[in-house]
């Protein structure tokens, strides 16, 4: 069997565990934000479940950045990319990967802190990295990387500034989460933590919206 096909299938692959388990989690939390219909211990439960589930795609897009560049180093795509970073690219996806996990499994504790602050340094870094190799490329008129790579590495760029924009609006939901059990639903617990859902589901479609336009440039193959 060819390399090329199998990266491709395991790219799709990705995909599908990144949108279809980041929808799941939505879902989730819309029927968290109803607290007409459901007791506070059975949205508690909610939550945990849509913790668990959000570890599919979370641990997929950390896999997309080894993927991105196999697809790119063994297809006919990129196929003098650099050693180094080919190499780079694979180091850097199963450090963040171990970064996710190390975050989930001791949550609530200095070393989950401490992980996702380093999570955070290297999504920034990644984002960075995208968007400056995709407008390099579209820049270049002798860049190996066809137009539709550069705009797909673009779009995935601003993936990860949108989904970084996730990270800090959710912020204060741990504070509001925690008063929310701590005295109960009212006003005063439940109307400041559905603001800040709320303002979080905007970055959330954004998510949603760049990954299906990653996704269509990236099947399409359009001629730009």
């Amino acid at each position: 069997m060819e390399v090329y096909p199998l990266l491709v299938w395991l790219h799709l692959l990705l995909l599908v565990v990144w949108l279809g388990g980041d929808i799941g989690v939505f879902v989730l939390g819309q029927h968290f934000r109803r607290r007409d219909t459901y007791r506070l211990e059975t949205r508690l439960v909610l939550l945990k479940l849509l913790v668990a589930l959000d570890m599919g795609p979370r641990s997929a897009w950390a896999l997309m950045v080894p993927s991105s560049l196999a697809l790119l180093k063994f297809g006919p795509w990129w196929p003098t990319m650099p050693q180094w970073l080919f190499l780079g690219g694979l180091v850097l996806g199963a450090i963040w990967l171990v970064l996710v996990w190390e975050a989930h499994l001791h949550d609530q504790t200095p070393r989950a802190a401490r992980a996702r602050a380093l999570e955070a340094v290297l999504r920034w870094g990644l984002a960075a990295f995208y968007l400056v190799l995709g407008t390099a490329a579209l820049r270049n008129s002798g860049s190996p990387i066809p137009a539709f790579l550069a705009w797909k590495a673009i779009l995935f760029g601003l993936i990860f500034v949108a989904a970084i924009l996730i990270d800090i609006a959710f912020r204060p939901v741990g504070p509001q989460l925690a008063a929310l059990i701590r005295e109960g639903s009212s006003d005063a617990t439940e109307v400041p933590l559905r603001r800040t859902m709320d303002r979080t589901r905007i970055f959330v479609l954004a998510v949603y919206a760049l990954l299906l336009a990653t996704s269509f440039v990236g099947v399409v193959k359009p001629a730009f």
